[in-house]
């Protein structure tokens, strides 16, 4: 006896993982194809969009644990899996898939290796990542003590205060200077919200905005609630970022997800979120970043990417501190120091940033995804041969 439409459900398996200091839900391309329905209303209903508790779901009600991929073997030369990231909305029922994200690259490199996508091989195995949503080359290295998948790790990142399993993740360039700066300029006066400010317009790992701070008014190391007061004129320089990348025309509004905003200062003495002294001494440039509505708790991984690149070329707001003369740069984020490095090609262009984090599975689940009250999902659930089924492109 099929149920009531008052208590349909559809059921999907799906596994928790962290990766980093963001949470995402992974599910295998194959099982979403399966239920019939379209792929956004099936995130949004399974997350709990539309309500910033999420509580009929489960997201997380933060932008970095309202996350998921959906992954499948790669039939493409160069890589092993393929993954299709979205940052699923909290308070507004919407799928946003115009970016990638590097936490969740070195969860599903975790997860490929544990559900057997790839071959282990030796103390260290190597999974060649293919992001959809960008064509972005990835390759991540996760520990395999013994040859076998492990389930746990003592590596530890800042933000994060227990262990996970120690992973390796690298953005393949090339990041030119042609490619990385759609503005032709390192640095440049960007208008927003009636304030000039100095800002490097930069593409590498993810569109990216990173305006100086004292043209701001602001420091660099501000905690969260700073942030918070200042979001209005941060996300007016996020929408002239989003003109001056191409994402959207003049008047239109920009995304959620991108371009990430960031807050560029010189290395100062600060009180990290957990309360612990970060010296000056100790990094290289102080860095705070937008992630969606609110202060970023440490910085994402792909605008870690886009930090490095500006920090590599002379004039950019992040060059101007002095950072980036080692092939690596410290960056100073809420959470702590995070260190991130890079090599290069003789013509000078990025050939790729690598960042070492930590990956850890929580849950191995079975979702029950509601589907009273939207027609499309109570067709799937009835059956109906003709409700759209999910796959893994990014969806119009």
């Amino acid at each position: 006896m099929n149920p009531s439409p008052t208590e349909a459900t559809l059921d999907i398996a799906g596994a928790w993982v962290r990766g980093g200091t963001s949470k995402c839900w992974i599910f295998a391309a194959e099982a979403v194809k399966a239920a019939h329905l379209e792929l956004d209303v099936l995130l949004e209903n399974a997350l709990g969009s539309g309500d910033r508790r999420q509580v009929d779901g489960v997201g997380g009600a933060t932008s970095t644990t309202s996350k998921v991929a959906v992954v499948s073997r790669s039939t493409e030369p160069g890589a092993d899996v393929d993954y299709l990231f979205g940052q699923v909305g909290i308070e507004d029922r919407v799928v946003e898939w115009g970016s990638n994200c590097g936490n969740c690259a070195t969860a599903v490199g975790l997860y490929a290796v544990q559900e057997g996508l790839v071959a282990i091989y030796g103390e260290t195995t190597t999974v060649r990542l293919r992001n959809v949503n960008t064509g972005a080359a990835l390759q991540v290295e996760v520990a395999t003590p013994g040859g076998r998948a492990p389930r746990a790790g003592d590596a530890l990142v800042p933000g994060v205060e227990s262990g996970g399993v120690p992973v390796e993740l690298t953005f393949h360039g090339p990041f030119d200077f042609g490619d990385a700066f759609p503005t032709g300029q390192a640095r440049e006066v960007v208008s927003a919200g009636g304030v000039a400010a100095q800002a490097t317009i930069v593409r590498a790992g993810a569109p990216a905005i990173l305006v100086d701070a004292e043209s701001i008014g602001m420091t660099g190391i501000e905690n969260a609630e700073d942030i918070a007061e200042r979001l209005p004129i941060l996300t007016a320089f996020r929408a002239a970022g989003a003109v001056l990348h191409g994402l959207v025309q003049p008047g239109e509004p920009a995304p959620n997800a991108v371009p990430k905003t960031g807050v560029i200062g010189p290395a100062s003495d600060y009180r990290a979120s957990d309360g612990s002294l970060v010296r000056a001494r100790d990094y290289d440039v102080a860095v705070r970043m937008l992630s969606m509505h609110a202060a970023h708790p440490a910085i994402g991984l792909t605008s870690a990417v886009a930090v490095a690149t500006a920090a590599a070329t002379p004039g950019s707001v992040v060059h101007s501190y002095g950072g980036g003369h080692r092939n690596s740069l410290r960056i100073g984020t809420l959470s702590g120091v995070v260190q991130v490095e890079w090599r290069t090609s003789p013509d000078g262009s990025i050939e790729g940033v690598s960042l070492h984090r930590a990956a850890r599975r929580l849950a191995t689940a079975v979702l029950h995804v509601p589907t009273a009250g939207d027609p499309r999902l109570m067709r799937a659930a009835a059956g109906d041969p003709n409700a759209s089924a999910a796959s893994l492109a990014v969806p119009a």
